[in-house]
């Protein structure tokens, strides 16, 4: 790797006279291109952040590369490169923030169920939060203010979280505690004071503390290490396909939650959720495979249902789990198989 080419992966400023820059100046996109390449990733990382959805990131980062392009001739090459194009990613966003729905969990919406929804309809009028694949989980080197490692802040959680802040709180919170900006740096880059980004910082850090559990998962995964914690994803996947309510419930904690967007029902607990359990997936849904999987930095099963052992499996779910200890605290199954695909993973399976 050349120098400009380290400087650029870290995201440090080109020159004012690097090449790519002088021919990005003048027109050229390929060369454009070369310059945000190393960044493109944590910069997609960002815009899921702060908007809950990897297809609302896409959009996201798409406009901002669309506006730094139009405005390259502005950067004078004298600060870097990485935090000029978090500014206008992050404006970007903000931008989306003014002018689409929050992005929710069947949690937010409304209590849990006591009993098992045998015939729930996904709610399509609800903007949904949704996974993001361990691919795209990376960043750069965070800044000295930085308080979450980068797979914690997008755990489930802390993304769900963030959806409950106003966009300049969001922002605010990403920009120092996740990216380690300063506070003088984020005003600069939101175009507001200091005493604001203070202020909203102040805002943002009591909301995310009373919604985001502790220890993060990021700890617990440590603590359980790499065998332990294929063990327990081997069975609750072994579970869901022998169809054994019994050897999925001793998976789970006592106050355990099941939720499955779109569908706005959700259940906390261990009757409700072997009610369902007993009553929906292990009762009327034929035959299962799955493939493991990792998203939002947490462990992960992609669910593929069939209409028989023999038959093809077709795409049913990403399917998040949330550990406490070495038992599961929460599954959030994200419903549609177009899910798989960012995933990197076939949409579905041949039968054995």
């Amino acid at each position: 790797m050349t120098d400009l080419s380290a400087d650029r992966a870290a995201g440090t400023s080109p020159v004012a006279d690097d090449p790519d820059l002088v021919r990005a100046r003048a027109g050229d996109d390929a060369a454009f291109d070369r310059l945000v390449a190393p960044l493109r990733r944590e910069l997609h990382v960002h815009c899921y952040r702060m908007l809950g959805s990897a297809h609302d990131a896409d959009d996201a980062l798409q406009e901002a590369l669309l506006r730094a392009w139009r405005g390259v001739e502005r950067y004078a090459g004298r600060g870097s490169l990485r935090s000029w194009l978090y500014a206008i990613a992050t404006r970007t966003c903000l931008d989306a923030v003014e002018t689409r729905r929050r992005r929710a969990l069947p949690v937010d919406l409304g209590p849990s169920s006591d009993r098992a929804v045998l015939d729930g309809v996904g709610r399509t009028e609800v903007a949904w939060l949704g996974p993001y694949p361990e691919t795209g989980i990376t960043g750069g080197p965070p800044g000295p203010h930085a308080r979450y490692e980068q797979r914690e802040a997008v755990e489930l959680a802390f993304v769900a979280a963030l959806q409950h802040l106003p966009g300049n709180q969001r922002a605010a919170l990403l920009l120092f505690e996740v990216l380690g900006y300063s506070v003088a740096e984020i005003a600069a880059m939101m175009d507001t004071s200091t005493t604001s980004v203070n202020s909203a910082l102040a805002r943002a850090r009591r909301i995310v503390a009373e919604r985001v559990p502790a220890p993060m998962q990021q700890q617990t995964l440590r603590d359980i290490g790499d065998a332990r914690l294929r063990q327990v994803v081997t069975a609750f996947t072994s579970a869901f396909e022998r169809r054994d309510v019994d050897a999925l419930v001793a998976l789970l904690t006592e106050d355990v939650t099941w939720s499955m967007p779109p569908l706005a029902e959700w259940y906390t607990g261990l009757d409700a959720v072997t009610d369902f359990a007993a009553r929906v997936p292990m009762a009327r849904c034929p035959s299962w495979r799955h493939l493991p999987t990792s998203a939002n930095g947490q462990p992960a099963v992609a669910f593929y249902l069939g209409a028989d052992p023999a038959a093809d499996h077709h795409g049913w779910s990403i399917t998040v789990l949330t550990l406490r200890g070495e038992r599961v605290a929460a599954i959030t199954s994200f419903l549609g198989g177009d899910h798989l695909a960012a995933f990197g993973l076939p949409s579905s399976v041949a039968a054995r």
